[in-house]
């Protein structure tokens, strides 16, 4: 398995909701799954950036995660993402 963590600090909700139109076909054409996704997140200990959405994706293994991440089908969704606001992601694996 490998995780990935997306924090978006939302700047535009209209092309949020486009996005996620769109969103559950891009993960599930790679097996991804989120676990948890969250507007609420609470840094706990030291400090960081701004936090927005807080989402947590299970991908089968880091090639489908990356193959996610870089499909060249996808890269219109991916783009309704950054215009929706600050995102950044991270893979945990």
């Amino acid at each position: 398995m490998a995780y990935v963590y997306v924090n978006l600090v939302l700047e535009d909700p209209e092309i949020m909701a486009a996005y996620r139109e769109k969103a559950g076909a891009a993960l599930q054409k790679h097996g991804a799954k989120p676990l948890v996704s969250t507007p609420n997140q609470t840094v706990i200990e030291g400090s960081r950036d701004k936090t927005g959405i807080g989402v947590i994706l299970q991908f089968p293994d880091v090639e489908a995660a990356k193959a996610w991440i870089n499909d060249p089908e996808l890269q219109e969704t991916h783009a309704l993402r950054r215009a929706a606001g600050q995102s950044a992601i991270t893979l945990l694996a």
